[in-house]
């Protein structure tokens, strides 16, 4: 007898194996959309706990940066001898307070010694020299001047006898022979004193030049012996200013070289501060811009006084002259720390400075989220800096927090998740 199946109505029907292939298409159908809406962002689990977070706010940026200076003396000069030797005697330590003048170490040279000991020699024999020849050219001066007298009475013996020839002579009472040798005997004997006279002139000129050269000879030499007289004063180092001697790099016996640097003197009173900028500020770094720094509970303010061009280690040198007052107590080799202004206070969207920037360069940041369950990595832009914010140009809106911890241990992960 044939039995007749109930049809399965509602519910039953889901679970007939008529309805497998529907089941396995609704599977397949949820895994597509959960692979098409899932997020696939690479994503870290970090505990909440061990980060720094900040605010993102409006307020006002205060540009200036912090420089680590060092107190300098103002003006230093290097004692460096005029003159090499063997250093002698020693005056002063270092640390002495001098005065212009005061002596600092001697030193003895025999080489100069004999150098001085040969130009007195030769000033000697060149003044000797010199006295002998005025002594020949006043002889000499002397015979000139006497055969002049001479040749001057014979031209007017000769003349007598000429006019007295020439009268006996037109009275037809002595020979024309006579006569013409009376004539001669007096034309020669003018010739011969005209020729003395004009050599007696010569004579004159060339002692008058040779004298001149002799003594300006003379004068070079006592000039030069001057000069090493002097040389031998230069065996004293002396201080060129008032100051104090900050270095001293000499012992007993030693032998220094001439110009060679054997210490310094630093102008008391007078003093600088040098700091070394990061090449970063090269650009915005210009003489006249003002610092401030604390020292005890009093602020002192100083001045860009120079910017030295060249950069090593990526640092660059600038000095800073004091604006008022002097600190108390300040001694050289002291450090401060330098606010150092570089423009005027603006209104500006900030956030506190972080180890973040040393891994983005600030080109990105995470981003809490507004439940304060993770953190998304987000692209921003950053200005300047001073030590307490970072300028936001944008990328962040105000009252959004921002992740500024150290992204070292984070990756290239999208997303952070608070555990």
């Amino acid at each position: 007898m044939d039995i007749i199946k109930e049809k399965k109505r509602g519910v039953a029907l889901a679970f007939t194996y008529k309805a497998v292939p529907y089941w396995i298409g609704g599977v397949v159908l949820l895994m597509v959309v959960y692979l098409l809406l899932r997020d696939n962002a690479r994503t870290l689990s970090v505990d909440r706990d061990s980060l720094v977070t900040s605010e993102v706010v409006e307020g006002e940026f205060n540009d200036y940066i912090r420089v680590r200076g060092q107190v300098q003396p103002r003006t230093t000069i290097q004692l460096s001898p005029l003159e090499g030797g063997v250093v002698d005697q020693i005056f002063v330590e270092e640390g002495a307070l001098l005065k212009k003048g005061d002596r600092i170490l001697q030193l003895s040279n025999e080489n100069l010694d004999l150098q001085i000991l040969n130009a007195e020699a030769d000033l000697a024999e060149k003044e000797n020299l010199l006295r002998n020849t005025m002594i020949q050219m006043e002889q000499q001066r002397l015979s000139v001047n006497q055969e002049k007298l001479q040749l001057k009475i014979d031209v007017e013996r000769y003349r007598r006898s000429y006019e007295s020839q020439k009268q006996l002579y037109t009275e037809q009472l002595i020979s024309r022979e006579d006569y013409l040798r009376a004539k001669e005997d007096y034309e020669l004997a003018k010739g011969k004193y005209e020729l003395v006279k004009e050599r007696s002139v010569q004579d004159s000129l060339y002692r008058s030049v040779q004298i001149v050269q002799m003594e300006e000879s003379l004068k070079n030499m006592r000039l030069n012996m001057t000069i090493i007289r002097k040389r031998k004063e230069n065996l004293v180092v002396t201080a060129p200013i008032d100051g104090v001697l900050g270095l001293l790099d000499a012992v007993l016996g030693q032998s220094v070289a001439q110009g060679n640097k054997i210490g310094q003197i630093n102008n008391f009173g007078e003093y600088k501060i040098e700091a070394q900028i990061d090449e970063h500020y090269i650009d915005r770094i210009t003489t006249g811009l003002t610092a401030t720094f604390l020292r005890g509970d009093e602020i002192f303010s100083a001045t860009v006084r120079k910017v030295y061009p060249e950069v090593r280690d990526g640092k660059f040198k600038a000095d800073f002259k004091f604006s008022d007052t002097l600190p108390d107590n300040i001694r050289n080799g002291q450090n401060y720390d330098l606010n150092l202004q570089l423009g005027q206070p603006e209104k500006a969207l900030l956030i506190s400075r972080g180890a973040f920037y040393y891994t983005t360069g600030g080109k990105w940041i995470y981003v809490i989220s507004q439940d304060g369950e993770r953190a998304v990595r987000r692209e921003i832009e950053i200005g300047r800096q001073n030590p307490q914010y970072y300028e936001v140009l944008g990328g962040l809106h105000p009252g959004e927090r921002v992740v500024i911890s150290s992204y070292d241990n984070f990756g290239d992960n999208e997303c952070l998740t608070f555990k």
